[in-house]
């Protein structure tokens, strides 16, 4: 049984390009059965080609037991040679911070610590000093990797064929479309997933049959979460009286799904594309002559560049612009966020909230334009500043593209956060303002450039690091804040 699940694991592996001589992993272990399947088919992997593995362990510092779960994961580490790194974290801190569940601060933390480990593997590994076996060493020396310090960097997690069925029903209750039912995906970017066709049993007796124990996560057998209802009543039901084969069927139909959204999301790109008149506008000449699918995905992809995040975006939403391209003359939608749209002649216009009164100080203006980097006039206060003269301290750039929501002119509000170094580091506005001794009263009157809770920028104070122009930076948001002075003849 171990060999059949093995190969079959391996072959999917294969089938999905998931690794390759020469990459770069990290694997996530919690010490659970998943995650102890994933690193054992790895480690056997490992000996048939040459790739670089090492384990990640997070303790979020929410169960008295992750102790002794890292511990387990260290020793599983030693005996079988791996690199181990541990990470410690207080996911309540980060959600209470950020405003979110413990479960998704936990999920975000996680990846956080991934991309740090794969980040200090490559410079270890440049050098010459990240410790494998030397046969492996010796072997990559040989192949066509020698031609650069590694292959594909690559995070493999342990996601199960529960676990994708359970995603895939969570997002059906809740409401969702073809994106949302394809679930869980093999790969996803740099992400892998090796044992998403294997059930929980089928790992746990490999797991058996190898001789090998795992922790239990005492939170798995409770039905706090909803997906664990999902998972103990759902499933088995839908197993035991429905269809003996339910969560593998359900699997078929996500690679199913994910192609047919691959698709259509290319398509819509193209032609959401071919719609665009200006920053946020839309032709609706063009937008008319398609297929009335393809006009409402073409909506949502327009309102996914103005609406923070897109669970606010309803089927209501794109039914009324829909309504409002039709209709005669002008008129205008409210749209979550305090975001318009404005129907102007036969261009369809997406207003940020910063743009409405309420949302901006009487005694401020803000003025925003986006360059191609290449087109930006030479003449312009950017290359200005490029030369290092003295900074305008009321017109910044930002990288356009690593804005993920609306931007949104408002007063700070808990929770708001700043990076504070190119390593991404974080910290609270509140702790930023008090270190810089900005007086309290001051302090409640400021207005922030915001991307959701990440600030982009405090006018008269600092950016963030996260949103700097660098080399690789194609679009660049010019922001000028310019304090309206009052009338002087004013009494």
């Amino acid at each position: 049984m171990r060999d059949v699940v093995y190969e079959r694991v391996k072959k999917y592996m294969d089938a999905q390009d998931m690794i390759a001589a020469g990459d770069l992993a990290v694997a996530g272990v919690s010490g659970g059965a998943d995650s102890v399947c994933l690193l054992h088919i790895l480690w056997r992997l490992r000996a048939e080609r040459p790739f670089r593995l090492a384990v990640v362990h997070v303790n979020h510092g929410l169960r008295t037991e992750a102790g002794a779960d890292a511990k387990f994961v260290r020793r599983l580490c030693e005996e079988w040679e791996i690199p181990f790194f541990l990470r410690e974290a207080d996911a309540a801190g980060y959600a209470a911070l950020h405003g979110i569940s413990t479960e998704e601060a936990g999920r975000q933390l996680r990846y956080q610590a991934f991309a740090e480990t794969l980040a200090k593997m490559e410079d270890a590994m440049a050098a010459g000093s990240f410790g494998e076996q030397e046969d492996v060493k010796a072997e990559l020396r040989t192949t066509a990797e020698k031609k650069a310090v590694c292959g594909r960097c690559r995070v493999a997690v342990a996601h199960n064929a529960q676990d994708r069925a359970e995603t895939m029903l969570f997002h059906l209750f809740r409401g969702t479309g073809l994106k949302g039912l394809s679930s869980i995906r093999p790969v996803r970017e740099t992400v892998i997933r090796p044992l998403l066709q294997l059930s929980r049993e089928e790992i746990e007796v490999y797991l058996t049959a190898q001789g090998l124990s795992w922790c239990e996560d005492s939170t798995n057998g409770e039905d706090a979460y909803v997906r664990n209802r999902i998972r103990h009543h759902i499933l088995p039901f839908a197993e035991q009286e429905i269809c003996s084969g339910a969560v593998a069927h359900m699997g078929e139909l996500a690679d199913l799904l994910a192609e047919t959204e691959d698709y259509l999301s290319r398509e819509t790109e193209r032609l959401y594309e071919s719609c665009l008149t200006e920053i946020l506008g839309l032709r609706l000449d063009r937008l008319k002559n398609l297929d009335p699918v393809m006009q409402k995905r073409v909506l949502l992809r327009a309102l996914e560049e103005v609406v923070p995040y897109r669970k606010d975006i309803t089927a209501r939403h794109i039914e009324g612009l829909l309504a409002l391209a039709e209709k005669g003359g002008s008129g205008s939608l409210s749209l979550p966020c305090g975001i318009r749209a404005y129907k102007e002649y036969d261009t369809l216009r997406f207003v940020w909230a910063q743009e409405d009164k309420g949302n901006v100080p009487q005694d401020a203006g803000v003025t925003f334009t986006l360059w191609e980097k290449e087109a930006i006039p030479e003449d312009s206060l950017f290359y200005k500043k490029e030369q290092n003269i003295p900074e305008n301290r009321y017109t910044k750039w930002f990288d356009y593209d690593k804005i993920t929501t609306a931007l949104l002119l408002r007063p700070r509000k808990e929770g708001d956060y700043l990076t504070i170094d190119d390593a991404l580091h974080t910290q609270s506005l509140k702790r930023y303002l008090i270190n810089e001794k900005v007086p309290k009263k001051k302090r409640d009157a400021l207005y922030v450039l915001a991307d959701g809770s990440h600030v982009l920028w405090v006018p008269g104070y600092r950016t963030s690091s996260g949103f700097h122009v660098s080399g690789e930076t194609k679009r660049v948001l010019e922001v000028h804040y310019e304090e309206k002075k009052k009338d002087c003849t004013e009494q």
